[in-house]
């Protein structure tokens, strides 16, 4: 009897047919839009307020104090929020973290309107940001499996990670261009990109309300913790994140880059910001037409390598399209390595444990991020930019090296379906 042939992979087409997910989608691009112009012009914001009255050291010390004061939220609340994405409507949880980051992005309009915004106030309003991220996260990466069939969820998390990417070439160009006009007509914009995600997420039908397991809170938290532990992909592939970017986060750092490395200002800060995501969408492009079918483990080690790599070149270049050009490799590298670390996790992880799961992995993904970029600033004020820049990508890839032999299994993974 002649086997049976091979299923062809589902197409991009019967994804767009997925009405709620169609929504899902604009949220997540409209909302990575607003977050994006909001970090930028924070950061700006932060470093021109800074230089005032501090050196560049300082001042680059103080743009990376908003990440640990954006991450800490995350930290503290991380359990509380899976746990919360596990049990209630995760449809519900993303409109009230919506409004608060509404909120948050109202108080810095109004600040620097009436000329009272000052670093103190970017740092409290950086934590209120990070407490709503912090339910935020795992609610979202949780909601976007229930939306499609299994078959698709390969192709659908390629085109999640596309929104953002896409979300993050136009955002930090239109920071650029918005906080050159003044700090509060960014802020107004990502006021108006907030409230168009509530009406995307607010449009989804489907009832959001996962399968909850027996059990108290505690213990539900406590079960969470355990599985990512135990499965050791899940585990490897999430700390890798972790680390790498925890040291090779450069990007935090910019702002000096823009204004007193390379000297090309507001608008060439928005292109440098521009670059990385230009990368990954690319990388993301062609991952969304022709999702990996093997080796995926190697992949992965060679993105977050390359990604390292990238970082070094950027810290050393003197010129600014030499450095736009290995921030876009640095932007693919990592878009590779994240693909295959999300599909990963979200095939080999149960619907009623994806928010347990989702919130464990963002407080990895938040420390990689927010403090990769006081990491950043504390090197850079006993280094330097440049040094800093070049400590962290070294960092980057003797991560790479030691993870591949601590998890061998993650380095044979094959096959993302």
């Amino acid at each position: 009897m002649a086997d049976t042939p091979p299923e062809p992979p589902p197409s991009a087409r019967e994804l767009l047919r997925q009405r709620d997910y169609l929504f899902f989608w604009g949220s997540r691009w409209t909302g990575s839009f607003a977050s994006q112009i909001q970090s930028v012009a924070m950061g700006w914001h932060m470093y021109v307020l800074a230089r005032q009255t501090r050196s560049v050291e300082e001042s680059a010390f103080l743009v990376g104090m908003i990440g640990l004061a954006a991450f800490l939220p995350v930290f503290l609340l991380t359990l509380p929020a899976g746990e919360a994405a596990d049990r209630y409507d995760r449809r519900k949880i993303l409109l009230m973290c919506l409004t608060g980051e509404i909120v948050s992005v109202l108080i810095l309009a109004v600040a620097s309107m009436n000329g009272w915004a000052s670093p103190a106030l970017l740092l409290v309003v950086a934590a209120f940001f990070g407490a709503s991220r912090a339910f935020f996260a795992p609610a979202n990466t949780a909601l976007g499996p229930m939306l499609v069939p299994r078959r698709l969820l390969p192709r659908s998390i390629a085109w999640n990670s596309l929104a953002w990417q896409s979300a993050a070439i136009a955002g930090p160009a239109a920071g650029g261009l918005l906080i050159a006009a003044s700090p509060q007509t960014a802020y107004f914009a990502v006021f108006a990109l907030y409230g168009l995600a509530v009406f995307f997420v607010a449009s989804i039908r489907k009832d959001a309300t996962p399968d909850v397991n027996p059990g108290s809170r505690w213990q539900l938290m406590k079960e969470g913790l355990a599985y990512v532990w135990r499965q050791k992909i899940v585990f490897g592939a999430i700390s890798l994140d972790l680390f790498a970017v925890l040291l090779g986060g450069a990007t935090a750092l910019l702002p000096v880059f823009a204004r007193d490395v390379l000297h090309v200002g507001s608008q060439g800060f928005g292109v440098l910001r521009a670059a990385p995501a230009v990368g990954a969408t690319l990388v993301g492009l062609w991952l969304a037409a022709k999702p990996l079918h093997g080796r995926a483990g190697l992949f992965m080690f060679g993105g977050v390598a390359t990604f390292g790599a990238a970082t070094i070149v950027f810290g050393l270049s003197q010129s600014m399209w030499l450095s736009v050009g290995a921030l876009a490799v640095l932007g693919g590298a990592d878009m590779l390595s994240v693909y295959v670390r999300q599909t990963l996790v979200q095939l080999v992880t149960p619907d009623a444990m994806r928010g347990r799961v989702a919130a464990v992995s963002s407080v990895f993904i938040g420390a990689s991020n927010e403090l990769g970029e006081f990491e950043s600033g504390v090197v850079a004020r006993l280094l330097g930019p440049v040094g800093a820049a070049i400590f962290g990508g070294v960092g980057a890839m003797v991560v790479t090296g030691l993870w591949a032999r601590l998890f061998p299994d993650l380095r044979r993974a094959d096959r993302l379906e």
